[in-house]
């Protein structure tokens, strides 16, 4: 695939993931966050389970154990503690604690599958995270209270993020012999499955016919853009570069915010927040860069 192609799939990742947590945050508001994530998941099942029908693509059903396990991490574990941290904590915190942490996490669980850990790449990472860190702070203000509630909320942000890394791990696996699609469709099938039962924990879905359709729209947005489209790109990615790699599309979602908060409501990032963009850019590139191989010498030795 062409370098052009292959930016064009980060950024139209970054842009839907970005999108998940302003239409969460919103839907929250009045939804469950466990009714939340479970409906996001049956929507997305529903387009994957139709996608993987017209392409004929077979389920891995072979490799049960590693899709449970990445099911378990990755939609059980990072949606429901992501939603249910970010009733806790302003989405701005999210954004800066899950983005910055996925790559890390990531790197690190992928030393366990043989993934080389560079002292290039940690340094990479580590700009990258600064960077993110920048472009959410730069847009902040500065000296609020930290509550006991704010700080439970970033502590289920960040657990969520380490899920997620877990996921990603697990899933290269299993993506490395099977198909992308396959795998999506057969763990958002088992994570509709391990989160459905919890929704009864909350109102039971006895709400789900009152919801506005603001709530079902944000709904909408969380499966098809943020699930169906994401996923398959995130995963993807997993697949062509490996699971540390591929979760540098991560780093990208604060700034693909700035961009959904410039073109849907005009407003203007601030200076600082373009140089965290800057920097991010600068760190995943310390990331991707490979040395290259000495080349030998063509001229003729001298007598």
């Amino acid at each position: 695939m062409s370098q052009p192609l292959v930016v064009l799939a980060y950024a139209t990742a970054a842009l839907a993931l970005a999108a998940q947590w302003t239409a969460a945050k919103i839907a929250l508001g009045a939804v469950p966050p466990l009714e939340l994530s479970t409906m996001r998941f049956a929507i997305a099942s529903v387009l994957l389970v139709v996608a993987v029908v017209v392409t004929r693509t077979p389920l891995p059903i072979h490799r049960w154990r590693p899709v449970t396990a990445a099911a378990a991490f990755g939609f059980l574990g990072f949606n429901g503690l992501a939603f249910l941290g970010l009733r806790l904590t302003p989405a701005s915190d999210s954004a800066l604690i899950v983005p910055t942490t996925i790559p890390v996490a990531t790197a690190l669980f992928a030393t366990l599958i043989h993934e080389q850990l560079t002292s290039q790449k940690m340094l990479g990472f580590a700009v990258a995270s600064l960077g993110a860190a920048i472009v959410i702070a730069g847009g902040q203000q500065i000296g609020a209270e930290i509550s006991t509630t704010r700080l439970l909320g970033d502590l289920l942000e960040l657990g969520s993020a380490v899920c997620w890394a877990a996921c990603l791990t697990i899933s290269a696996l299993v993506v490395r012999t099977e198909s992308v699609l396959g795998f999506v469709t057969m763990a958002s099938l088992l994570g509709t499955a391990m989160l459905f039962p919890l929704g009864f924990l909350e109102d039971g879905y006895r709400d789900v016919p009152t919801w506005s359709g603001q709530s079902w729209l944000a709904a909408a947005i969380l499966g098809v853009i943020s699930t169906f489209v994401a996923f398959l790109i995130f995963f993807w990615a997993v697949r062509r570069f490996g699971a540390s790699r591929g979760a540098l599309i991560s780093y990208f979602a604060p700034v693909a915010g700035l961009l959904i908060v410039f073109v849907v409501l005009g407003e203007r990032p601030l200076p600082l927040q373009l140089v965290g963009a800057v920097v991010i850019l600068a760190g995943v590139r310390l990331v991707t860069r490979t040395t290259p191989a000495a080349v030998p010498s063509t001229r003729p030795a001298s007598a």
